[in-house]
């Protein structure tokens, strides 16, 4: 944590509005607690936010509530909903793939490296509404589906099965207690999901 946390402090934040430097103080927050090993002090955030360390207890009333702002974040699937809601869906197969799969990826990434800090083995409790996880996934399902389904006829599995797939295996091999620490390439994920492991030439 110590070098990159020194080369951010090197200047002090400007003065922005309450909600910009709540979000900002977030950032550096899940950005520390991604390098881990360990959480990050309110010291450490100031000193890599740039900020007095009073500034974080301007905007959090404690540390626990910062740290549950994390991961509200965390769990949180809009920005993934409106990251997918972007992705070009004339890109060609292969490439809408890709896009998915990095998205995915990112999410999935992110929520391992905050549940790892926090000794997690799953979500709190408060982020396992069934009913609210039945939503998130409906909708980015149905994302998904929309964007592969101009391909549908380049497909000799239904668009659901092969959507299932290369979630299935986006999670696994983004999981670093599953992967043996190897992250897989997006490219890799589609390429496997949609030509296998045999040579193309072949069939």
């Amino acid at each position: 944590m110590g070098s990159r946390t020194t080369e951010r402090a090197t200047t002090r934040a400007r003065r922005l509005p309450p909600h910009e430097r709540r979000e900002a103080l977030l950032d550096t927050t899940l950005g520390l607690i991604r390098e881990g090993p360990k959480l990050p002090t309110t010291r450490e955030i100031a000193e890599a936010a740039g900020v007095a360390e009073g500034t974080i207890f301007r905007a959090f009333a404690t540390k626990d509530e910062l740290f549950d702002a994390v991961l509200e974040r965390t769990f949180d699937s809009a920005p993934l909903v409106d990251a997918l809601q972007k992705v070009d869906g004339d890109a060609g197969l292969e490439s809408v793939m890709i896009e998915i799969v990095r998205l995915l990826q990112a999410r999935f990434v992110e929520i391992f490296d905050v549940m790892g800090a926090f000794s997690l083995m799953g979500p709190p409790e408060r982020f396992r509404d069934p009913q609210v996880q039945r939503r998130q996934e409906r909708e980015i399902g149905t994302l998904v589906h929309d964007l592969v389904q101009p391909y549908a006829d380049e497909l000799r599995l239904p668009i659901d099965q092969v959507t299932r797939m290369c979630r299935l295996l986006t999670f696994s091999g983004s999981h670093r207690h599953i992967n043996d620490g190897q992250v897989l390439r997006a490219e890799d994920i589609v390429q496997m999901v949609l030509y296998g492991v045999v040579r193309r030439e072949t069939h």
